[in-house]
């Protein structure tokens, strides 16, 4: 078997039964189940959820995206073996630890299968919720260049590149393109103020305004529970989106969760600590690949400047990266996700073909 067969790329064409169409993100697919295929569900499943509520098989892929482009290999390699297996078993790790300490729930029911989760629908609060303990990154750069105002938070002078802030920060941004805010940008990703959110808070789809401080609760929460974490492990925990969103449960209760992914090498900055120590930062996460596609073409101008979004796109369309870059990234995730969960990953010869039979056989949702 190839490398190549070993990578599950497309993931929106499984023969789930659903009546809706199947959504299609950067990385996961969700297939929206049937109102009679939910209703059975939560009843023989006993899931703690309203008893029409919709759920839907989430199914994760090996697509590897960065700069808002996927990328690809040479000999065909669409993604990275092992990526989908070890992003959800890290996320599956951190949201038990959530439960455990009492944080909140999540919108995962179940876990059939290391690529997929059964989640109920929920109300997505529209903030990409971020949260840095280091200036780095995109805040470095603009740092750099003098700003010092950041989501309405004021930094001091003489901060030096890759340094621990003098406190967690929260620089929200928003999720998707929000209407008539005033002074935020019909933009996706545009940073926002604690003043914004508070000001338009129904506008981002909290439910009453009391919700903001227990969103940043959660956030400044979830952050101290993996780094800690992380830190047992001699890992950093530099910076980490995370999303949140509502739902009803069996008794009637609206509740805000964590939903998405969180604490995972896609969605956070993760370095390590003996090479911080050192002076040396060694990335556990996705911001390697960045970095690497940064110095493999000769204008890295194309992959940070958001004006020159075409060629990007051609950029990732028309260059198959060498496998080696893959399959450094490949080693990246699983020795963290093994390192996180203190368990092997094991790479399935055919996903696809598991996924079918685990729904076929324990959840009848195959046509």
């Amino acid at each position: 078997m190839s490398l190549a067969d070993q990578v599950l790329a497309i993931n929106n064409d499984l023969p789930i039964r659903t009546d809706k169409p199947v959504h299609s993100g950067k990385v996961r697919s969700v297939y929206w189940l049937t109102e009679a295929d939910s209703a059975r569900l939560i009843q023989q499943r006993g899931y703690d959820v309203a008893a029409d509520a919709p759920l839907a098989i989430m199914v994760i892929s090996d697509r590897i995206s960065a700069f808002d482009c996927i990328w690809h290999g040479e000999g065909d390699m669409r993604g990275v073996p092992g990526k989908g297996a070890a992003l959800n078993a890290i996320s599956n790790h951190w949201f038990k630890l959530f439960k455990e300490h009492g944080l909140a729930d999540s919108h995962i029911l179940e876990i059939p299968h290391p690529f997929v989760w059964i989640v109920q629908k929920a109300k997505p609060v529209m903030i990409e919720a971020i949260a840095r303990q280091y200036i780095t990154g995109s805040m470095w750069r603009a740092y750099s260049k003098g700003e010092r105002d950041f989501c309405g938070i004021q930094l001091p002078e003489g901060l030096s590149k890759d340094q621990m802030l003098p406190e967690l920060l929260i620089t929200p941004s928003t999720k998707g393109i929000l209407q008539g805010i005033p002074g935020v940008p019909a933009q996706d990703d545009v940073n926002i103020t604690r003043q914004n959110i508070e000001d338009n808070y129904a506008a981002f789809n909290f439910k009453q305004s009391a919700d903001i401080e227990r969103y940043e609760t959660l956030l400044k929460e979830g952050f101290e529970l993996i780094s800690n974490a992380l830190a047992e492990l001699d890992q950093v925990f530099v910076d980490t989106k995370f999303e949140f969103g509502y739902v009803t449960d069996a008794a009637g209760n609206d509740k805000l969760i964590y939903m998405d992914e969180v604490g995972t090498p896609d969605s956070s900055r993760i370095w390590d600590g003996a090479a911080y120590r050192d002076g040396q930062i060694i990335e556990q996460s996705k911001e390697g690949f960045r970095q690497q596609l940064l110095s493999h073409f000769p204008d890295p101008d194309i992959l940070l400047n958001k004006d020159r979004m075409e060629e990007r796109s051609a950029l990732a369309r028309d260059n198959a990266l060498p496998v080696e870059v893959l399959m450094q990234v490949s080693k990246t995730y699983l020795d963290i996700a093994e390192k996180i969960t203190g368990q092997k990953i094991e790479l399935s010869a055919n996903p696809k073909a598991e996924i079918i039979d685990i729904l076929r056989d324990q959840f009848d949702l195959i046509v």
